[in-house]
């Protein structure tokens, strides 16, 4: 196989991507609109492309990683997006946490120039993006899928086939949907050892290790003890858009959530403080504000 892969879209998740591909030995050819991200990604030995269409010229097998709407439609059907590009057969493998209509939308119309769009977000967080520790939740065409192989192995821990196209944006938002909710009990069973007086760093290392533990515990736990959320992973202002999807999709089905609905309010409440750059872990910090929690008291 041509170890060659595009990226458009290289953000915290991207550029992580993008970093354990050329790792793995891929030629890396990248487009994003943020100039600073472009000179990121060449430092980092990747291959800076003109656009998405050039990007869709240069390879086969391409990732999208974007944070909206508007931006994958802009890549996969813009002036200069995929669609545009010559030739017939590309695979886009969509990474996003989007809404469901607009990658069947960006799917029909690649589908219409002979390109094939796989709807495959990733379980994870930036700083798991970094070290691979990705989960992909791949749907769309069988064929298509098992031919990114290499690159799936190349940027994830893991893989999960999930049948036909839009079912991984549907396994996705439940799995964010856990997320939502486990991030949040995480920070409100730290503060409670805390106000009781029990050592932040104590209260991890025993959960950690304990029945009670999540993923999002032991992940977003450690920048929990030490008040810092300038690492960022995931903002709270990103993660609002994710949580805006999933009440969006859980109300198509009438389906009542909710517990996931008061997660969410510690997200808007960390906007609301100022902390919408911050990582979500910074729900710790309205927790706390919420306790009368003073750290060193």
């Amino acid at each position: 196989m041509d170890k060659t892969v595009g990226i458009i879209g290289i953000g915290i998740m991207g550029a992580a991507m993008a970093r354990n591909l050329l790792k793995d030995g891929f030629r890396v050819v990248g487009f994003d609109v943020s100039e600073a991200a472009m000179q990121a990604f060449a430092a980092a030995g990747g291959e800076c492309a003109a656009s998405p269409r050039d990007v869709a010229e240069k390879t086969r097998i391409m990732i999208t990683s974007l944070p909206s709407p508007a931006a994958l439609r802009s890549a996969a059907t813009g002036n200069d997006g995929i669609m545009t590009a010559q030739g017939e057969g590309q695979i886009v493998i969509e990474c996003s946490t989007l809404p469901l209509d607009v990658k069947q939308e960006a799917f029909a119309a690649l589908a219409r120039r002979g390109k094939v769009l796989l709807d495959c977000p990733v379980s994870g967080t930036g700083a798991q993006a970094a070290r691979k520790d990705l989960v992909v939740f791949a749907s769309g065409d069988r064929a298509a899928y098992e031919r990114c192989a290499q690159v799936f192995a190349g940027m994830s821990r893991a893989q999960k086939y999930l049948g036909a196209f839009g079912n991984g944006s549907k396994m996705k938002f439940v799995a964010n949907h856990l997320v939502t909710v486990h991030n949040v009990a995480a920070a409100e069973a730290l503060v409670l050892g805390m106000k009781a007086g029990l050592d932040p760093q104590m209260v991890y290392e025993v959960i950690s290790d304990s029945a009670g533990s999540s993923r999002m515990f032991q992940v977003r736990g450690p920048m929990m003890v030490e008040g810092r959320y300038d690492i960022v992973t995931a903002t709270n202002q990103t993660h609002l858009k994710d949580i805006g999807i999933i009440g969006a999709f859980a109300a198509s089905l009438n389906f009542p959530m909710p517990m996931f609905n008061l997660a969410a309010q510690y997200y808007h409440a960390a906007v609301a403080q100022g902390r919408g750059a911050q990582d979500t872990g910074a729900v710790c910090a309205v927790v706390e504000s919420m306790a009368g929690t003073v750290r060193g008291a």
